[in-house]
């Protein structure tokens, strides 16, 4: 368990890495690259499917959290933090969330 709670650990530091190395690559911030991302019809398919797994992920914290107000504090950011702040907390609930699948409904 311990392993794998580092696994998602893992994950979202290289994933700020991936954000910190990005903002500092070419120097042409984040406002000109959205606008020509835009354009692509693709490039807005892709932002569709990944606030869809956003809301997902969202309604499953929620829905996971005993109390509602820090459901909603654990979910609300992902729809700026991205999937970091998903992958933090998987990582802080796997164990509680293992426990709850294997006991069944």
């Amino acid at each position: 368990m311990a392993y794998a709670r580092l696994f998602f650990l893992a994950l979202a530091a290289g994933l700020v890495g991936l954000i910190v190395w990005a903002m500092g690559a070419d120097g042409r911030g984040l406002g000109p690259v959205l606008a020509a991302m835009l354009a692509e019809p693709w490039t807005i398919v892709t932002l569709a499917d990944l606030y869809l797994g956003f809301v997902i992920a969202a309604a499953a914290i929620v829905l996971a959290e005993r109390r509602l107000a820090v459901g909603l504090a654990w979910a609300l950011p992902i729809f700026v933090l991205g999937n970091v702040w998903t992958a933090l907390w998987v990582a802080l609930r796997l164990p509680t969330l293992v426990r709850r699948l294997r006991s069944g409904p």
